[in-house]
């Protein structure tokens, strides 16, 4: 980092990193460029595997281009912001560049988000262009007239799939299933958006520096209302140099899976800009399943792979497994919730059972740093530890909200310094101020809102969330955003949303309502409020169950007491449970 000469801040992991480094020489350039870098090295290297076909650096250099010179000729320009909701797809990874390469913004959203969110996305970022897929076209076409956006693009998924996939495969399944657009539809169809490159001849290449702002990504921020992050080339650049820096054994051509979507900074800062930008391969998934990433795993023999803890549980159960060959692995990574003492100590024998020389390695990160920052070192782990800090970044434990750094093995907030740290929210100057402050040690910090102890030798142990957060399949859910929504339902007088805990998801959502008077409590009224969530909340968000109650319980402040709620549901599963085993025993 430039700023090392004048930083003051503690590092007592330095002494510990074994083959880490300290500190790195980061490239200044774009994310197009960190790409195109790697394309002039190693041009026949493949740079993605997707569902059997393959793509060099070369061509996937040459289909950047071609989307750049079409993204210019449909009119995009420098700082403009292109909204991406698609998949871990082709036409995914070509925009991407592409609009880093023609000097715009990417503003990446979960193709799944609900019309509202949809909307809400397109006017924060105040996007003018967008590219999803033929089976989102309704959702984008019934809210683009509240929008500023002037083009969309249709992508498809089969025509990205060789040829023998075309007649089958899972996704298939569900592309059959997307209603027909219309002929006359005023939207751009990939194949059509390609062929305007030929009307572009020159000046679609914008030169940009590492500090110039080049992603969007959405995070509850320290408050748990959505946020726009806004990241810098830089930001990611340094990630994909910090991850391999992390990782000695890494080398050109590894492959890692990129199954975490694009939307999520650790599908797209680690499974594909790091890849991408340190000379890897990415095998692409679409649509996850964890029978389709244990099949990928073996087939393509992975030499890292990354997953939320919920993920290496249902890897466990899989019968799939039970002969898996896992020597190629040379890297499996936990993230977005706390990895257990006992399920890290299942899935290590689990490793070491299926030849595997390698152990589970947990880290931990904020959107606001893109994604990770910290993470287990290789030649050593301490028992329920996130692990030390990536090169050039640092950790700091303080009394919570403020900058008074309190000794090791104490619990306060979570601060993050280094170059992967956001640039801003956007539209959001106060919580900006609030959340990045600079410290006389001559470093600016995230204040995470997450709670957490360092030892004296600098190892991390993450305890919890200060913020209220439900974390389901690794997607944070924020209660109070479907609190909002479901009060604004003419049938709702008020609710409460809570986290159930599964065990696949982590957790699930579940709602309790407080009906207006005179609405009935029945079966009609749930559909009513479903069908309403539906079209306001994403997928992921749902809940899966609707209770209603005639009161919610209140704290002494007259606020909703959702912890009394968690406690009922926890005593309701208590005497479930214990009526199941009392059955199984008779």
């Amino acid at each position: 980092m430039n700023e090392q000469s004048v930083i003051t801040a503690k590092a007592p992991w330095k002494e510990h990193l074994g083959d880490v480094p300290f500190t790195l020489d980061y490239f200044q350039g774009s994310m197009f460029e960190a790409v195109a870098n790697i394309a002039e090295k190693y041009p026949d290297n493949v740079a993605f595997d997707f569902y059997g076909k393959a793509t060099t650096y070369k061509e996937l250099i040459r289909e950047i281009e071609t989307c750049a010179k079409a993204l210019k000729t449909i009119g995009v320009r420098e700082g403009d912001r292109v909204t991406i909701a698609l998949p871990n797809c082709p036409q995914a990874i070509q925009v991407f560049y592409a609009v880093n390469l023609v000097g715009g913004i990417c503003n990446m959203i979960h193709p799944l988000s609900a019309e509202k969110e949809i909307e809400f996305y397109l006017n924060e970022s105040r996007s003018v262009t967008a590219i999803t897929l033929d089976q989102f076209y309704g959702k984008f076409e019934n809210i683009r007239k509240n929008t500023g956006v002037t083009n969309i693009v249709i992508a498809s998924v089969k025509d990205e799939l060789s040829k023998p996939l075309k007649a089958g495969t899972m996704i298939m399944d569900s592309i059959n299933k997307v209603q027909k657009i219309p002929d006359d539809a005023p939207v751009i169809r990939w194949k059509d958006f390609l062929k305007l490159s030929r009307h572009c001849f020159y000046n679609y290449k914008v030169e940009r520096k590492g500090s110039d702002p080049a992603v969007i990504l959405y995070s509850g921020g320290t408050t748990g209302t959505t946020k726009g992050i806004l990241l810098s080339n830089l930001n990611f650049n340094a990630l994909g140099q910090q991850v391999i820096a992390a990782n000695p054994m890494f080398r050109v051509g590894d492959k890692m899976l990129a199954a975490m979507p694009l939307f999520h900074g650790f599908g797209l800062g680690v499974c594909i800009h790091t890849m991408l930008s340190q000379g890897g391969r990415c095998i692409l998934i679409p649509r996850f399943t964890a029978e389709d990433y244990a099949k990928k795993v073996v087939k393509c023999k992975c030499n890292f792979i990354a997953g939320v803890p919920t993920l290496y549980e249902a890897l466990l159960r899989l019968p799939y497994m039970n002969n898996a060959d896992l020597s190629s692995l040379k890297g499996v990574f936990s993230g977005g919730d706390s990895l257990s003492v006992e399920l890290k100590k299942k899935f290590d024998k689990f490793l070491y059972d299926h030849n595997s020389k390698v152990q589970i390695r947990e880290g931990f990160g904020t959107t606001e740093c893109v994604t990770a920052s910290c993470l287990t070192p290789p030649h050593m782990a301490k028992e329920g530890s996130i692990g030390l800090p990536f090169p050039d970044t640092y950790y700091k434990i303080v009394e919570p909200g403020t900058d008074k750094e309190l000794p090791y093995g104490e619990e306060g907030e979570i601060l993050i310094a280094g170059p992967t740290v956001m640039m801003e929210y956007i539209n959001h100057p106060q919580e900006t101020a609030q959340t990045l402050r600079r410290h006389a040690d001559g470093l600016t910090w995230i204040y995470t809102g997450d709670l957490g102890v360092m030892d004296s030798e600098g190892f991390i142990y993450f305890r919890g969330r200060a913020k209220r957060m439900i974390i389901t399949s690794g997607y944070n859910v924020y209660p109070g955003q479907i609190e909002n929504i479901l009060d604004a339902n003419e049938l709702i007088h008020m609710s409460c949303v809570i986290g159930v805990p599964d065990p696949y998801k982590m957790q699930k959502v579940k709602a309790f309502v407080m009906l207006k008077p005179g609405v009935p409590e029945n079966d009609d009224t749930k559909e009513l409020i479903l069908a309403y969530c539906r079209k306001h909340i994403a997928k992921y968000a749902m809940p899966y169950d609707i209770e209603f109650r005639k009161e919610l319980p209140k704290t002494l402040v007259g606020k909703v007491a959702y912890r009394v709620l968690e406690e009922e549901e926890a005593e309701k599963r208590k005497a479930a449970e214990q009526t199941e085993s009392e059955n199984a025993d008779k």
